[in-house]
């Protein structure tokens, strides 16, 4: 079921042992009471606790426990008093779901969420640096075709972005 799995995974960099990333693409089926499999090289990270909430891109975002501390810390420091801050916080954390992979790496996707990503038959588990997201396969075919079509251009700009920051420090 994992394509390309067996390239990618969790990442130890030799010479970064700070770098911990979840990575590559993996295709597996979601079953009826709503629960997926996990790649098998995301499972020893997420054992202890995994959090799954709401993602900008109307997909799902997994989290491990630091994971999802580091992410809640950087909303818990924006403005309270701004109403999209609010509006976000209430997508992200009161409909966020808190699981642990049970024996066969399975965690239970709510139905709130699935139908929030249009999640079929068919997902997408694909490593995101600190973070997994989970996409309806078709859905993540269409977005996929448009980062490749975007990619040329978006290296470039951030390309400048780096050199940029590089000349300031």
């Amino acid at each position: 079921m994992e394509r390309n799995g067996e390239f990618f995974g969790t990442c130890r960099c030799p010479d970064r042992t700070d770098w911990n990333l979840f990575l590559g693409e993996y295709r597996h089926s979601l079953d009826d009471k709503g629960r997926i499999i996990l790649p098998r090289k995301f499972r020893e990270r997420l054992e202890p606790g995994c959090v799954v909430t709401k993602s900008e891109d109307r997909c799902l975002a997994l989290y491990d426990d630091a994971g999802w501390h580091a992410y809640a810390e950087q909303i818990r420091t924006l403005p309270k008093m701004d109403r999209r801050v609010r509006l976000y916080s209430r997508a992200a954390f009161g409909q966020a779901h808190e699981d642990k992979p049970d024996k066969q790496g399975r965690i239970t996707l709510p139905e709130h969420l699935r139908d929030y990503a249009g999640l079929s038959r068919e997902v997408v588990i694909a490593g995101m640096d600190d973070r997994i997201e989970i996409w309806d396969a078709r859905e993540w075919e269409r977005v996929s075709r448009e980062a490749d079509g975007a990619f040329p251009e978006i290296a470039e700009t951030l390309a400048q972005q780096m050199q940029r920051q590089v000349s300031e420090n």
